[in-house]
């Protein structure tokens, strides 16, 4: 099969296994890249014959690209996923048909649909599903986007194809809701910076924003017009929009949980680092002014 399979890991003894396992019916090879475990993650990967190298963390940008320009890796597909992440039978079944013959060659990459977990429950509505993610690509056709300093995402030049099935998002550490809040805490500061960062200076997209072009390139036009909304109005917005709109509220009590911290606080904390940030911007800008006068 031409395909391998990369993970990233760090402290993923409550996931891993689900996302090894749901790999064997492939075949193909896996390679862990791990940042530094101290718990069971390194013997869970030795267990499923999963090969592991070491490399410090810095983004998920720069992991993934040493990953990928560093493991050797013989095949010219890979498949990249984090150790949360597992596939249904069904899309096993899918890319073993799938890689078991040649793939056309102005096909650079592949979407699957993320089927999003939250403290047991599948995020079903809000917009939340079906979430197209390119996961399965020509490893020399990747492009990066530096400036992505929290959510990463794969690019490819070329044409790009939606396969029928789902991978599972399901993060079990997730479950203790205030390790939920302390991770997104760390994002939400991350995200302003990105989001300063490009507001104050060009930033050319690996590939073409286009509202009616692939998913990749939607969220890039989506994600330029929501920095154009204003701070703190825009986490109502879009909180009202996703649970009243698109029917978050059928998701249940934790969908409720979940729709409520992950479109408003989250987006709230993020608006309000990035007033801090402006601030601080105007203050150094001023005391500048006045020295110079």
């Amino acid at each position: 099969m031409n395909l391998a399979v990369v993970v990233l890991t760090w402290n993923e003894e409550e996931n891993l296994a689900r996302c090894l396992e749901s790999l064997a019916a492939l075949g193909c090879p896996a390679f862990i890249v791990d940042s530094g475990s101290t718990d069971a993650t390194l013997a869970i990967a030795e267990r499923y014959r999963a090969r592991c190298f070491h490399h410090a963390f810095q983004t998920h940008n720069e992991q993934w690209s040493w990953a990928l320009g560093n493991l050797p890796l013989e095949s010219e597909w890979v498949l990249c996923l984090d150790a949360d992440q597992s596939l249904t039978p069904e899309l096993a079944a899918e890319l073993k048909l799938k890689f078991a013959g040649a793939i056309a060659d102005d096909i650079d990459g592949f979407y699957v649909t993320r089927r999003q977990i939250f403290r047991g429950r599948w995020i079903r509505h809000g917009g939340y599903y079906p979430k197209r993610l390119l996961k399965i690509f020509r490893r020399g056709k990747v492009l990066f986007d530096r400036t992505d300093l929290v959510d990463h995402h794969f690019y490819v030049p070329g044409r790009t194809v939606i396969l029928h099935h789902d991978i599972v998002e399901d993060n079990r550490k997730e479950d203790d809701i205030i390790f939920w809040i302390q991770k997104h805490t760390r994002y939400a500061t991350l995200l302003a910076t990105e989001e300063y960062q490009r507001g104050t200076g060009a930033h050319a997209a690996p590939i073409r924003p286009a509202l009616l072009g692939s998913p990749d390139q939607r969220g890039l036009a989506l994600r330029a017009w929501w920095r154009r909304l204003p701070l703190f109005v825009r986490p109502t917005l879009y909180f009202m929009y996703r649970y009243f709109g698109l029917g978050g509220w059928m998701d249940g009590k934790q969908g409720f949980l979940f729709h409520f911290l992950h479109a408003w606080w989250f987006r709230v904390v993020v608006d309000a680092k990035l007033d801090e940030m402006a601030a601080h911007r105007a203050n150094s800008v001023s005391k500048k002014a006045a020295v110079n006068n």
